[in-house]
């Protein structure tokens, strides 16, 4: 289901005039290789590339291969059920291999960290699945060939979707609300010391207008509809994706292409997201 929404005054894109980075609360040591993305339609909601191999991922990122949660192995096993879910995207694939989820979430918890379910972090709050973090994210990708350029991440969480973005775009800005998950996100990602990752502690449903405009915008929270400074701070030829509230008072995943002419929005799956919140805590 699609609708045209009206032209929104065009912003200039990521590709134009730099902007000045702004300073950031925390700030890791060393970038990430990128890994390579294939073609796809941008017209379709999934790309239609071919999936790496089960062990392939992002070059530049080093992966313990040790035993039980460090294992490569598990990892793998992990990537093979989200292939088997339908996620062909080759850069997502390679970010989520890559990525060891196990160090986001509780050590008693950690022996689920590779199932497909979403694991309490604290403060009410979850990691989502697997299988949800990699689908909203390769709708983010699909079509792009290169990496993307700045993204932002609303609701960092305990900061893995957002470890898993840095191998996919050339910066993130990821913001929480919530001091405690904030301060937990900064010392969960302080060991993979990625140089392209920012962690923000503010109001995600204002966004982040310093760092726009956006190539991307994901979140990881729903609210009764895409708020509008996200679509403001997207850049022309850029894409949101978010859960929401439908007219049918359910939370879908909603996609937001924005083009020259205005925007189009696409609603998708049924989903369960934490509601989305204004202020800090």
């Amino acid at each position: 289901m699609k609708r045209t929404l009206p032209p929104i005054g065009k912003l200039s894109t990521a590709a134009a005039t730099p902007r000045p980075r702004p300073a950031f609360p925390a700030r890791l040591d060393t970038a990430p290789a990128p890994p390579v993305h294939k073609p796809g339609a941008l017209a379709a909601l999934r790309p239609v590339t071919a999936a790496p191999a089960p062990g392939t991922r992002a070059a530049g990122h080093t992966a313990p291969v040790g035993v039980g949660m460090d294992s490569v192995a598990v990892r793998t096993a992990m990537v093979r059920k989200l292939q088997g879910q339908g996620i062909v995207h080759a850069g997502v694939l390679a970010a989520m291999q890559a990525v060891e989820r196990h160090r986001f979430v509780d050590t008693a918890l950690a022996n689920q960290a590779y199932e497909d379910t979403s694991l309490p972090i604290g403060l009410g709050q979850t990691i989502s699945k697997p299988s949800v973090v990699a689908r909203m994210l390769e709708l983010l990708c699909q079509g792009r060939e290169e990496k993307l350029g700045r993204v932002l991440d609303i609701g960092t969480g305990c900061g893995y979707q957002a470890a898993v973005l840095s191998h996919l775009a050339r910066e993130v800005y990821s913001m929480e609300r919530l001091r405690g998950l904030h301060d937990k996100a900064r010392d969960n990602l302080r060991a993979f010391r990625v140089a392209n990752l920012h962690l923000l502690f503010g109001d995600g449903m204002l966004g982040y207008p310093q760092g726009a405009p956006y190539a991307g915008i994901v979140a990881a929270a729903g609210g009764n509809d895409v708020p509008q400074a996200w679509i403001d701070q997207l850049a022309v030829g850029g894409r949101l994706v978010a859960p929401a509230v439908t007219a049918d008072g359910q939370q879908h995943l909603v996609v937001i292409d924005k083009t020259a002419q205005g925007c189009v929005r696409s609603v998708l799956e049924p989903v369960l997201f934490v509601p989305l919140k204004s202020g800090i805590a």
